[in-house]
């Protein structure tokens, strides 16, 4: 064997061995394992222990295998002549250069698919909590923040949150269920969380005044409302609303101001007379005026050939045919939650003039019938002095605009109201209002701005949209030029 061959030889059995691994008795070469938490900057929670997977194959193995096929193909290839000499001692070099290459590198470098973790230098994390630092030791942690575990406590009840679930507010953690108890709308009516749409999304309904918010369904499930406030009943129902007997039904805060019959109407009608003289717009006329039911109502109302266009929901009618309407006598008493003992009596209405007869349904607060009647008898006016084929929004508007003005001129002292009824009289001529002999009340008072609102923010044409171009015309021109414009063209002024 020459040597060349004798010292390949040697040189794969030496390597042979040091791939086997050490015999049986010998010590080994494998450096220590470090117990997972253990040292500086472990981790409280130790990541499952993964399955053993053969290593992949690098580039060290694949250089030691090829340092093994190279001599094997060269022992079995025929000899060749030498054409140059010391070729052998070259080869031998590469050969033990390549394979002292493999050793100086770990060829069985296991394969870790979690990155190493940045930890973080003790004294950089401060406890969410208490504020101080954590140092050694456990510690919880949940996007950037840390506590102490004893510190891990609900910002509402003060307790510690044990549960795997929890709700992070900036850097206030809660329970689940006290965030919601304090985060989470609850509906005014049922006192219940409102609950959410199909798309996860909390849906709610709000009056666009008082502010009550209420689950969708209660549009839907015969919820009762007040026919004057609009609030619905707040259930549990501690006190149930009143029923007028007509499929309406009003609040104890409405009920307590409602005009019940008709004898009880006349002094507001007639307060209101006086603040229509107090503005030059004396009526000579007599015009009756009738508390009456909503069926009477409904049947005047389909009685009426002509006039003005009416809401559907009707309050009021300017009465110009003559017909028998059955009127309210006496004032019922209050049994449980309804009315009882309401008597009612017929009467003829004749016509003497362009107006037959102010018909208002019964049963509303003090605030809303005169501001029903101060709606109407403007109606009245006009016909009594000769405003002939004005169309819906003129004749609508202008007297929705005395309806907001004798609300204005109750519930607001004078020098916040916002227009001056009249350029040729002062405010010091109109009669004395209940907010100036201190007579309404704060409950009143909302109340007045609540009908207000609705004046202002009607949406109909003939209503809404007349009302704000008759109001801007008054705010602008004054109510009596506004009236003079009127008669000449049918429009208002611009």
């Amino acid at each position: 064997m020459s040597p060349r061959t004798e010292r390949r030889s040697g040189l794969m059995k030496w390597l042979c061995r040091f791939l086997k691994g050490p015999k049986p008795g010998e010590p080994s070469r494998r450096r220590p394992q470090v117990a997972a938490g253990e040292g500086e900057g472990a981790l409280w929670h130790q990541r499952p222990a993964r399955p053993k997977i053969d290593p992949p194959r690098n580039e060290n193995e694949e250089l030691v295998d090829r340092a093994i096929a190279e001599p094997l193909a060269e022992a079995v290839k025929p000899p060749r002549e030498k054409t140059h000499r010391g070729e052998d001692s070259n080869d031998d070099e590469d050969l033990t250069r390549a394979v002292q290459d493999s050793l100086n590198m770990n060829p069985y470098t296991p394969y870790n698919p979690y990155p190493p973790s940045q930890a973080q230098p003790i004294g950089h994390r401060v406890c969410g909590g208490c504020k101080h630092e954590i140092g050694r030791g456990h510690y919880l942690s949940c996007m950037g923040i840390y506590w102490h575990p004893q510190c891990f406590r609900c910002r509402s009840c003060g307790h510690l949150i044990r549960e795997t679930e929890f709700t992070l507010l900036g850097t206030d953690s809660y329970h689940k269920l006290c965030y919601k108890e304090l985060h989470h709308p609850k509906c005014d009516v049922c006192l219940q969380f409102i609950p959410t749409n199909g798309s996860g999304l909390i849906e709610y309904r709000a009056h666009p005044f008082w502010g009550q918010k209420y689950c969708p369904s209660h549009e839907r499930d015969r919820t009762p409302r007040c026919c004057s406030c609009e609030k619905m009943e707040v259930q549990p129902r501690n006190t149930k609303y009143m029923s007028l007997g007509d499929g309406r039904g009003l609040c104890m805060e409405c009920l307590g101001s409602a005009v019940m019959d008709t004898s009880e109407c006349q002094p507001l009608y007639h307060s209101i007379r006086d603040y229509y003289e107090g503005m030059d717009m004396r009526l000579d006329q007599q015009i009756p005026v009738l508390l009456v039911e909503r069926q009477a109502l409904n049947e005047a109302m389909e009685g009426e050939s002509k006039g003005p266009h009416h809401m559907p929901e009707t309050r009021g009618l300017c009465l110009s045919e003559e017909r028998t309407v059955s009127s309210i006598l006496r004032r019922p008493r209050i049994g449980g939650n309804r009315l009882l003992g309401m008597r009612t009596r017929p009467q003829k209405l004749t016509r003497r003039c362009e107006v037959t007869a102010i018909l208002v349904l019964y049963g509303l607060p003090r605030l809303l019938t005169g501001s029903i009647l101060a709606h109407e008898l403007m109606h009245g006016w006009l016909r009594l002095k000769g405003y002939r084929n004005l169309n819906a929004e003129v004749e609508e508007g202008i007297c929705q605009v005395m309806s907001y003005l004798w609300l204005e001129s109750e519930i607001l002292p004078s020098s916040s109201r916002h227009a001056q009824p009249s350029s040729s009289s002062s405010s010091s001529s109109y009669p004395a209002t209940s907010s100036e002999k201190g007579g309404i009340s704060h409950t009143g008072k909302k109340l007045g701005e609540f009908f207000m609102h609705q004046i202002a923010n009607d949406t109909s044409t003939a209503y809404g949209d007349g009302f704000r171009t008759a109001y801007a015309a008054v705010n602008k021109y004054g109510l009596r030029q506004t009236l003079s414009h009127i008669r000449l063209t049918g429009g208002f002024p611009v």
